[in-house]
């Protein structure tokens, strides 16, 4: 809070894998935003913020579950999945929509991630505007094929996380469930346009 009592507020991501001394929240700032230009280009080390609790409770991976999980991030949405690709004992798949390389997040940590080659996380990447040069397959958005190339197989018994903008998340948790996934299975979060 400034000192004329003025207050701003938004809500953001946790991308680092659980420890108790360190925690990365993912900021993208958003044009004309007031919160998120003041995070990315003002704060500097050893400004104080306010932070509370998280407002969704499915962005937990319990260390206890011993199921395979199938993360599908869209854009932004791919932030808090972040924490669990980081902290994965157990095999995961991470499929990421993106516009562009350029609009990618988190482009290096993926690569190290999917070159790691230990079983432990796969990463595929699918891009909606402009693929890099080279890409195996055209821009296009996520559908049902892109998606059952990389979701495990239906009669496996897996958990899926889905976050990203409101409509992509409705049409992919529909295109699990077409592809034989348990909607009791397939946890969500949605986010909307917002101030920034």
């Amino acid at each position: 809070m400034a000192a004329d009592g003025y207050a701003a507020y938004g809500s953001y991501s946790i991308s680092s894998a659980p420890e108790p001394a360190r925690l990365e929240v993912t900021v993208q700032a958003v044009t004309h935003g007031e919160v998120s230009p003041y995070l990315v280009d003002v704060v500097e080390p050893g400004d104080q913020l306010e932070i509370r609790g998280s407002l969704g409770g499915w962005v937990v991976r319990r260390p206890g579950d011993p199921r395979p999980a199938l993360l599908i991030g869209g854009g932004s949405g791919v932030a808090p999945l972040m924490s669990m690709v980081r902290a994965a004992m157990k095999p995961t798949r991470l499929l990421y929509s993106a516009r562009s390389l350029s609009d990618a997040l988190f482009t290096a940590d993926l690569t190290t991630a999917r070159a790691a080659d230990d079983g432990r996380v796969a990463v595929t990447h699918v891009y909606t505007r402009v693929a890099p040069p080279g890409w195996p397959t055209p821009p296009r958005r996520l559908d049902a094929e892109a998606l059952a190339r990389v979701a495990w197989p239906r009669d496996a018994d897996t958990v899926a996380f889905v976050c990203g903008p409101t409509g992509f998340v409705d049409t992919v948790a529909d295109l699990l469930v077409d592809i034989g996934h348990d909607p009791v299975n397939i946890r969500t979060a949605r986010f909307g346009p917002t101030g920034g």
